[in-house]
């Protein structure tokens, strides 16, 4: 398994969902995220070039408010069609930040995620 090993960087994140297939196709449709069937409880998510970057994990509640997971994207304005399409209720409309631009959603189960994408 190919992994990042630097020192003190992140090395895997896991995401809870109380609903693990409702998680995994919000993910694969507004992502396109592919993922390694381990248990119907935990899906490990495939990183390009091999590997993980992380999991979707079963749990009995979610709560939100914990580290903010933020994704990069090359274009912005398809993520976030993409994520409302896929069902991701958004929570702070695109707004500009040092670097660039960013949203945040809460996924099914009310993972808070961003995106962001550099200033055009």
């Amino acid at each position: 398994m190919t992994q990042d090993l630097t020192h003190h960087s992140i090395n895997y994140i896991e995401i809870s969902a109380t609903d693990v297939a409702t998680s995994r196709r919000f993910y694969e449709e507004a992502f396109a995220w592919e993922f390694n069937e381990y248990a119907p409880t935990y899906l490990g998510i495939k990183k390009a070039g091999g590997g993980e970057a992380g999991g979707l994990c079963a749990a009995d509640e979610v709560q939100t408010g914990g580290p903010l997971v933020v994704l990069f994207s090359k274009d912005l304005e398809a993520t976030l069609a993409s994520v409302r399409k896929a069902g991701g209720r958004i929570v702070k409309e695109p707004f500009p930040f040092p670097g660039g631009t960013r949203f945040q959603f809460l996924d099914p189960a009310g993972n808070e995620l961003a995106v962001w994408a550099e200033a055009k």
